[in-house]
């Protein structure tokens, strides 16, 4: 299997490419890559919380699925440490729709039979992404307002996995 690239080379924000169709003629990408996600909401989902603390992006920017997916893992894991299993509401408000493509050169000997350069250079799928603004929601965390400490601290280590400089800011 290869390696992942870097996240910087997919960082940028590029124009969005989410061509799937159940019609094999009208969908551009054969395969689309599933995200590793595993879920979007965790914790206590029924419970009303009195206050909620929120993870905003400080710049436009592409977020991959596996740092999206690291980010809940962190927050989710502090809540849980903290607040047990019923002590808040974790949602991700971001989805990775964005197909991201690589078109991948071969080096060294022999590699000018394999490859085609640039000729045909539409690439395959590797992966998907978030395509994020300026301002735009990534995580919410909600609590009672005693634990609201607890929340933001979660929130600030899932800031820590994503690729963008963020800030958390508290609603009572």
């Amino acid at each position: 299997m290869a390696r992942l690239r870097k996240g910087c080379a997919y960082r940028k924000l590029e124009r969005p490419y989410t061509r799937k169709s159940k019609y094999k003629k009208l969908s551009f990408v054969r395969a689309t890559p599933s995200s590793k996600i595993v879920r979007f909401q965790a914790g206590n989902l029924s419970k009303q919380f009195t206050s909620s603390a929120e993870l905003l992006s400080r710049e436009y920017i592409q977020i991959r699925h596996n740092a999206i997916e690291s980010a809940r893992l962190a927050a989710n894991r502090y809540l849980e440490k903290n607040l047990g299993k019923q002590g808040f509401k974790l949602h991700i408000r971001i989805y990775p729709h964005h197909i991201l493509r690589e078109n991948p050169l071969a080096s060294g000997a022999g590699a000018d039979r394999m490859s085609t350069g640039m000729k045909k250079s539409f690439g395959k799928p590797i992966g998907v992404a978030a395509q994020v603004r300026k301002g735009q929601v990534l995580f919410t965390a909600a609590v009672d307002k005693s634990n609201l400490s607890v929340a933001r601290m979660a929130l600030k280590r899932a800031s820590y996995k994503m690729p963008c400089s963020s800030m958390v800011v508290v609603q009572e």
